[in-house]
């Protein structure tokens, strides 16, 4: 898999992947570890991920109200990581902020996901690198419960 750029069959591969070997006690890599714990988060997901040749190719429309599964599994891990090197600077503090007023850890990284998608999105959208401080803008306003 392509570290830093995988491919949308890369990453469905790995949650694929990292299932089928917890279901059948393989070992885990560190990285399908915090995959599974993702995993097990999100129940609703268990049928897509022990289908793999139905779902592999399967396309999702957000705005037919559907949630791609892999992209929100995804989100969880890039929230994760950047939570255990505190990168950006400030998101720990973000994050233990959000999960106090929220008192729930799931629904926190969702609210850091949110921040996530929408710096993400406007890289995207305009062609520039994702701006930091508008991320942690977000997450700021999260945290003091001005958006939800």
């Amino acid at each position: 898999m392509a570290l830093f750029n995988p491919s949308r069959d890369e990453v469905r591969h790995f949650f694929f992947d990292a299932r089928r070997k917890y279901r059948a006690g393989e070992p885990l890599t560190a990285l399908e570890g915090i995959a599974v714990e993702v995993i097990s988060l999100h129940p609703e997901y268990h049928a897509v991920l022990d289908a793999p040749e139905r779902y592999l190719e399967q396309e999702y429309f957000p705005e037919m109200g559907e949630t791609n599964p892999f992209l929100h599994m995804s989100l969880h891990l890039s929230i994760l990581e950047q939570l255990s090197i505190d990168q950006p600077p400030g998101i720990a503090a973000a994050f233990q902020a959000l999960q106090q007023r929220l008192n729930d850890p799931h629904e926190a990284q969702h609210g850091l996901m949110e921040c996530l998608a929408e710096t993400v999105w406007r890289a995207q959208r305009d062609r520039t690198p994702p701006d930091a401080q508008a991320y942690l803008e977000c997450m700021r306003k999260k945290t003091s419960g001005f958006a939800r």
